[in-house]
């Protein structure tokens, strides 16, 4: 991102009111510019390539404060690390490489469907979900099918 374009992440935390210093700007600005999910290890890394003089302490601060401000929406993906991503404007589901940590994000619609069916079969109208598969790469002469 050039430099004094502000972020999306950096414009929902203004939008929503809050105090913004120099050190949450380039927080924001690595958390918006992630393509996966990072944890706040990863995060802290990118961070202090911007600006040596951020602590780990203030990155864990500033994640929590935009994880309560609903700007980042946390996820465990069973490796045992909280791993963030903007909040979602629009829904969709993750598939996690139990290999290599990769998090794939995809949306589909006969799932939705089918969620929605099930719910109303229970007698549910249903309002929000999370789905999450864990999956590892199909190996040559594996069809994946278990």
């Amino acid at each position: 991102m050039a430099s004094g374009m502000i972020s999306r992440l950096e414009q929902l935390c203004i939008d929503k009111g809050l105090k913004m210093t120099e050190q949450r700007r380039v927080i924001a600005r690595v958390l918006s510019d992630a393509a996966d999910h990072p944890d706040v290890e990863q995060v802290y890394r990118r961070a202090i390539e911007i600006d040596p003089h951020i602590s780990i302490a203030t990155v864990y601060r500033t994640v929590r404060l935009f994880e309560e401000a609903s700007i980042l929406a946390r996820h465990d993906f069973g490796d045992g690390r909280a791993r963030y991503e903007e909040m979602p404007t629009d829904h969709h589901d993750h598939l996690i490489d139990l290999q290599s940590g990769r998090v794939v994000e995809f949306r589909n619609e006969e799932i939705e469907k089918l969620q929605r069916a099930i719910a109303g079969e229970l007698g549910y109208r249903l309002v929000d979900h999370r789905l999450e598969l864990f999956a590892v790469p199909i190996e040559k002469g594996d069809s994946g099918k278990q």
